[in-house]
Order: structure tokens, then sequence, then C-alpha cells
């Protein structure tokens, strides 16, 4: 069961916000970090510096605890807001310059169990041309993710829906169930190799190399 979970949208960074909320979602919860028995953290991709924010304090309470900790793919957290068969899930986020993450999830009853399963594999897409192509579908599609926040919904693909608001944003409950799932089927991430799922370099880094290629040139 979900004991507490924390959400906010605003002005305030992951450095500011995350531990104090780790702190006040175990107090909510009246559990003793002592009694955790697993961590599961967003891998991404995200925003880059949350990311690393986020997998260095998971990493350094999974290593200190002496617990299981497991990394998740943001876009398969999403899949999680929808857990019912006959949807085509495609979970989208922003990857700037008209640019989304994009993959895509059904779930299966697979001996009454309900099993997430991938379709499309994560990738790197022109926003419009991916939308496009889910036109023509037989089952309705879901989109979800911050890469339609600011999209009323009208111009979709026939069988195209937004997904209502609340199951947009990533949530932890979310990130919570999806890592429970990898836990039960034993799988864990060393805290001293899992790594952020990028798929890109950050523009920090795209400058510098301009920059100093530049440099070298001249």
């Amino acid at each position: 069961r979900v004991a507490a979970e924390i959400g906010m949208q605003g002005a305030l960074t992951h450095s500011e916000t995350l531990m104090p909320h780790i702190e006040t979602a175990l107090r909510m919860a009246r559990v003793k970090k002592e009694e955790l028995d697993g961590i599961a953290v967003s891998i991404g991709p995200g925003s880059f510096t949350g990311l690393r924010i986020g997998l260095a304090a998971a990493k350094m309470a999974a290593y200190a605890l002496r617990i299981p900790l497991v990394g998740v793919p943001t876009l398969e957290a999403l899949a999680y807001h929808c857990m019912c068969e006959g949807v085509r899930l495609v979970p989208m986020m922003d990857a700037q310059k008209g640019n989304v993450y994009a993959e895509e999830f059904a779930w299966a009853n697979e001996g009454d169990i309900l099993t997430l399963r991938h379709v499309r594999p994560l990738a790197i897409l022109p926003r419009a041309e991916f939308i496009a192509s889910l036109a023509g579908t037989a089952q309705p599609v879901f989109l979800l993710g911050d890469a339609m926040q600011k999209h009323t919904g009208t111009g979709l693909p026939a069988g195209v829906r937004l997904a209502p608001v609340h199951m947009r944003m990533p949530r932890a409950a979310c990130v919570g169930l999806a890592g429970l799932a990898r836990l039960g089927k034993g799988m864990s991430d060393d805290p001293m190799t899992l790594e952020p799922l990028y798929l890109r370099r950050s523009e920090a880094e795209v400058l510098w190399e301009k920059r100093h290629g530049a440099e070298k040139e001249s």
C-alpha cells in the first residue's frame, strides 16, 4: 500500500526540498528509516541536475542502511498511472527543441497478474512526427508525461487522448510501485555503479565542446 506520498510542482529545487520531504514522508507513514526494506529511485530521463541529486540521495541511503536499491526509468513509472488492459500507454517527456523522450507500454493479464510490457523502446523523437505515427490505432492511446503539459488535446489523431492532468506528471507512488515489482523479482542495482538514464548530453556539455573545439581549431 502507499503509506505516504509528497508531490509538488514549484520553483523550489530538489536540493532544497528532497531531504526534508523524505523526513516528512517517513514521519507521516510512522516508519523509521531503519525499518525500510528497499529504496526505489527514478533514474530518468529528466532534468540532469534533478536526477543527480535524487540518485545521490538514494545511493547514500541504500548504502548506509544496507538495503537493496532499484533504479526505475521515469517513463516506466508513468505507465503505473494506468494499470489496466486494452490501452496503449505512451509516456512522453520533453527533450527540448521539439523532441520528446517517448516509449510505449501495455498491461497484459498473465495468470491473473497484470504485467507491464514494453511495446516500443525508449527513444528521442520529433514530437509532432511521433504523435502522427500513433494514428489509425485500434486501441485507445493515452499520452502521459510533461511533453503535453501545455497541449489542449485538440488536433490529436483519432483514438489518441491526453491523460488527465494528475496522470501526466511522475509520482513518487508510481516509482515505488514499479520499484516494488522489480524488487519482488529479485532485481536490484549496485549503489556504486547505478547511473542516470540521460540518452543525450546536457546543454553545458554541448556548449563546452563547441567552445573548446573552436579553440583547438584556431
